[in-house]
């Protein structure tokens, strides 16, 4: 059994410039060799090692729908893919799954995690998965929500699966406001590990926004999987599952700063902040907020009573959990970290920080040297 190490996540090799520069004057300094003593007719036992397992084509952001631009309906796919969790242009970059089965929605690109649905309370939602990309069985489970028992998307109960080639039709009913998760639940141990999950958000009756809104979706991986599917040498048993890379939103700190990649916390000061978090993973999360204390408004989309709520500043998020935080920025404008808490989440193959990591960025803090520098290392051209 291979260990656990980050043998799935695959390292591109970037030759630089430089680098060439000291290929060119090596290849001089072995002009005088004679034929029976040239290296290059060795084999070079390394030759191959850092070339892409996969040629899929990159996952991109996931998109937000708003299912009432829609008509309330949408045709969700899966297609396999290659995911980036830090970004070839960031601090530690490139770190990348070989092999995720993104979902599709739509015209838009693949993504990890799925697109975001929004709808409102009351309206019923027709999700039609296609299954026409992808050569195994799959389903479409979302928590919460209501559905007819045909709907549910459990094939261990139901018996109901689409299999390759075949398309199905779920209809889906806003009678549960709050954010809720979705995901494949045929063989769930291994297909929600490959990327198959995501959120859809049931705005209740006379929701009223606050100033800023953002969904984080935090999830810890075990590399080796992505690497058994692409055709990779690991082994992968679910039964030894452990994590080994950790993500919000499908990115690696330092990507999860970057803003068109990631998901940074924007505000202004004195702003009012709502955030949804959701745990797809399957380890607990005691996620942390810097500089900030907040209230949960929402578990599982249940309004929580004001006389229950209190100010914290860490929350456990179980998987599948679901909480609604209310945030105000009423502190010294600047950046702050927002973060699992437990530290090793906070790391990419064991480099510290990374993982499982963004920031609550004040506006007012965005021209500061600091700034600059973080959007540097997320290989942010700002």
């Amino acid at each position: 059994m291979t260990s656990n190490t980050a043998t799935g996540i695959r390292r591109r090799t970037v030759l630089s410039i430089a680098g060439a520069s000291a290929l060119g004057g090596l290849a001089g300094c072995l002009s005088g060799v004679s034929d029976s003593d040239d290296p290059a007719e060795e084999p070079d036992p390394d030759e191959g090692a850092n070339e892409p397992l996969t040629d899929y084509e990159y996952t991109e952001p996931r998109p937000i729908i708003d299912l009432e631009e829609q008509n309330y309906e949408s045709t969700l796919r899966t297609v396999p893919a290659r995911h980036e969790l830090v970004s070839a242009e960031a601090m530690g970059g490139p770190l990348e799954l070989p092999e995720v089965w993104a979902w599709q929605a739509d015209d838009h690109a693949p993504s990890v995690p799925g697109p975001m649905y929004r709808m409102q309370e009351g309206e019923t939602f027709e999700l039609t998965y296609d299954n026409a990309e992808h050569d195994r069985p799959h389903t479409v489970h979302v928590h919460a929500v209501g559905k007819s028992w045909a709907d549910d998307g459990a094939p261990v109960t139901n018996r109901e699966q689409v299999d390759a080639g075949e398309r199905r039709t779920y209809e889906l009913h806003g009678d549960q406001p709050g954010t809720h998760v979705y995901h494949c639940h045929y063989q769930t141990h291994n297909h929600l590990d490959m990327g198959m999950y995501g959120i859809l958000r049931v705005d209740p009756e006379g929701y009223e926004a606050p100033d800023r809104e953002y969904f984080l979706t935090m999830r810890d991986w075990d590399t080796r999987i992505h690497e058994q599917e692409a055709g990779g040498d690991a082994e992968y048993d679910p039964v030894d599952r452990s994590s080994n890379a950790y993500t919000i939103n499908g990115r690696s700190a330092p990507t999860t700063f970057h803003p068109e990649l990631g998901d940074p916390l924007i505000v202004s000061e004195g702003e009012t902040m709502h955030l949804h978090i959701a745990n797809n993973g399957y380890e607990s999360h005691p996620f942390h907020t810097h500089g900030h204390r907040f209230t949960v408004i929402e578990k599982d989309g249940s309004p929580i009573p004001e006389e229950a709520q209190y100010r914290e500043d860490v929350l456990n998020v179980a998987p599948a959990e679901r909480y609604t935080l209310e945030i105000e920025a009423t502190a010294d404008p600047g950046i702050y970290p927002a973060h699992c808490h437990k530290v090793h989440h906070v790391t990419n193959e064991g480099a510290y920080p990374g993982g499982m990591a963004t920031a609550i960025v004040y506006e007012e803090a965005m021209e500061t040297e600091e700034f600059a520098e973080i959007m540097d290392d997320a290989g942010f051209d700002n």
